[in-house]
């Protein structure tokens, strides 16, 4: 998959402009600026290579930045943007609280932003693209319940709660729990998408309670570490060993996947990284040309719903992946070498 974008990409990029946070950018012609929000991870990574294989087809020429996880980068590198022509911003927050005061200034300037994957807390934006993350919380717990059979306790890898990913989540699974699985118990811990954070959290948990029977991580930042601490603990095991630990993860990255066909994980939630790139690069090209959108379906398999008064929000499918396609209450899933997934695009 890494390769073929990549290949992809080198040929995209003699058609596109970039700057690199800080770098000097190669004209001042670009209508359009994206802030990466990071790329630390495999799902970011990916998508990093799609914006500009879709730019190439849309006819956008691009200025990008790398935010790194940092607020205050974010907001400095939006004003280099428009600084260098920008006309429109596709930003993915990461803490969507901190990111209010930039978009208040995008707006007294009339320059339109496009959210991918997260949703600021307040402020205006021209579209929100994300899937229903709460929806991915209720996933892996239904998926969960039904493996442990309603008992049991559970380990939830919280990615970051500044963001509205991790609180959606968060609550859902919660909620979800709570609700229909009263005999789970859960424990909830905080890592903001770290990994190290999540290795020892693992680490302590299963020392406190070495009878967990189920993990939840709320982004492949956990994968990792999760996989490490059940091999070192002997708990690497089949479904249907007693020992084994179900886990299931967010995200849908090519290594889950080969994970979850390998026995390795049990499940992931798939949120697509290519129509990320796509449909974001899409409205931020209809933003700047003045087009308007209302809530309903579109033409994309997607749902577009009005979050609050004057934002709007494309929820984009994410399939719950398993290794047989069962079905889990009222959850479907579809198998991991299903074609439609992003991640099988194409073989490594």
């Amino acid at each position: 998959m890494q390769r073929f974008l990549s290949v992809a990409l080198a040929a995209a990029l003699s058609s596109i402009l970039l700057v690199g946070c800080g770098g000097s950018p190669a004209s001042s012609s670009a209508a359009f600026g994206v802030d990466y929000p990071r790329s630390d991870s495999d799902f970011w990574k990916s998508y990093i290579l799609y914006v500009p294989l879709y730019a190439v087809q849309l006819g956008m020429q691009l200025k990008t930045t790398n935010s790194q996880n940092e607020a205050a980068s974010l907001a400095a590198n939006v004003q280099t943007l428009v600084n260098h022509g920008a006309k429109g911003v596709l930003m993915a927050p990461q803490d969507t609280a901190a990111v209010v005061p930039t978009l208040n200034t995008l707006a007294a300037s009339k320059i339109p932003v496009v959210s991918v994957d997260t949703r600021p807390d307040a402020g205006d934006v021209y579209m929100v693209v994300r899937a229903d993350n709460r929806a991915y919380g209720e996933k892996a717990c239904q998926f969960l319940g039904a493996k442990l059979h309603g008992t049991g306790k559970v380990l939830m890898l919280e990615g970051d709660l500044a963001s509205i990913n991790g609180r959606d989540r968060t609550e859902a699974f919660n909620q979800c729990m709570s609700s229909s699985f009263p005999n789970i118990q859960v424990f909830g811990e905080p890592t903001k998408w770290d990994s190290a954070i999540a290795l020892r959290t693992l680490e302590t948990q299963f020392s406190a309670h070495p009878d967990i029977k189920g993990v939840y991580m709320q982004a492949s930042f956990g994968l990792a570490p999760t996989t490490q601490v059940l091999q070192r603990r002997g708990l690497m095991v089949p479904p249907t060993d007693p020992r084994h630990v179900f886990a299931v993860s967010n995200d849908g990255v090519h290594e889950e996947l080969k994970n979850i066909k390998a026995g390795v994980i049990d499940a992931t939630v798939s949120q697509p990284a290519d129509l990320y790139a796509k449909i974001a690069l899409g409205y931020l090209k209809d933003a700047v040309a003045g087009k308007t959108y209302r809530p309903g379906p579109t033409d994309h398999n997607s749902t577009i719903i009005q979050v609050r008064p004057g934002v709007l929000e494309d929820q984009l499918p994410a399939p719950l992946v398993t290794a047989d396609g069962a079905t889990f209450g009222p959850v479907s899933s579809v198998t991991a070498d299903d074609r439609s997934l992003w991640a099988n695009n194409s073989s490594n």
